[in-house]
């Protein structure tokens, strides 16, 4: 019989991350957190079988039996509800489009019996920090991962916010207009690879490689990255308020060439924000998803689970 534990998983951009958490504790359990590359321009059975891998060892190593239940961060666009991908335009998965997670990856799952939630991987990551991490002290938090994608969250005593006043619509940020596009588009690492090609006219793999270029081209990158962040923020921060901003993500590995200025820029508008860079992404996202089987956690988010 087993005791009361949950798969928690993490998909990412490239990877995938699960672990067994005990419930009780709300703790990663040794031995079970397993990491796997993932090719996400592989066919659906390949993408299926590398997160099967992963989530299988999970199981095997946590010495789970009978009913299974599975907790997802997952990036967007996702129906969080029936668990259907909707992976089109964001440069990742998308051999996924419009496929039941659910129906498919139950094929390559070890035994029977299984019960599967989803949650948005920034969402999962805001729940997270806001349960056990940096911002388990503050009530009111914004939480943001940048790397592949550009995440979100608005978290409120533990909860996070779809539907309220204070919030955008679907309580997240990567689709809202800026510049001439979405912001998805502008906080990614796509971006940066797109900006420092057009300064430099050299092509680099990831941000990590530009901020080890320290040179005038990477500076002026990151400077307008900062800017473009704050000129972002600053109509949903003087909306919603936060009493902080907590930070994930590849990106935020480099925050202090870009958030000194998106600070001042913020400073000027009158918002005095705090920003934390968390050290907990990938465990507060797998404990974050994990929640979805706490039962009073889940009475209050099963309803307004985005269709984004």
């Amino acid at each position: 019989m087993n005791k009361n534990i949950v798969i928690g998983v993490d998909i990412g951009g490239s990877h995938i991350s699960s672990a067994a958490v005990d419930m009780d504790k709300l703790q990663i359990i040794d031995g079970t957190l397993i990491t796997k590359k993932v090719d996400n321009k592989a066919s659906k059975d390949s993408i299926m079988e590398s997160w099967s891998q992963a989530i299988n060892q999970s199981i095997k190593n946590a010495s789970l039996t009978g009913l299974k239940r599975i907790g997802f961060a997952m990036p967007g666009p996702f129906v969080y509800k029936t668990g259907i991908a909707m992976f089109e335009t964001n440069d990742k998965y998308e051999n996924l489009f419009k496929v039941s997670v659910s129906d498919e990856l139950i094929r390559f799952l070890n035994g029977s019996s299984y019960e599967l939630r989803y949650l948005n991987d920034a969402t999962s990551f805001g729940v997270g920090v806001a349960k056990m991490g940096e911002a388990k002290n503050s009530k009111k938090i914004i939480a943001i991962t940048l790397g592949t994608g550009f995440g979100s969250s608005f978290i409120k005593d533990g909860i996070p916010q779809v539907e309220a006043p204070d919030v955008p619509e679907d309580g997240c940020l990567w689709d809202k207009k800026f510049k001439e596009g979405i912001a998805d588009e502008c906080f990614s690492t796509r971006w940066f690879i797109k900006k420092y090609k057009e300064l430099s006219g050299e092509k680099v793999k990831g941000v990590k490689e530009i901020a080890n270029a320290k040179n005038k081209f990477s500076d002026e990158a990151f400077k307008e990255f900062g800017h473009n962040l704050a000129e972002f923020l600053i109509p949903f921060l003087k909306t919603y308020q936060p009493d902080l901003i907590v930070m994930g993500g590849n990106i935020s590995n480099a925050s202090d060439l870009f958030l000194p200025v998106t600070k001042e820029d913020l400073k000027n508008e009158g918002l005095d924000t705090k920003f934390i860079i968390s050290s907990l992404m990938e465990e507060a996202a797998i404990i974050g998803s994990a929640r979805l089987f706490e039962p009073d956690f889940w009475e209050q988010v099963k309803n307004d689970l985005p269709n984004i």
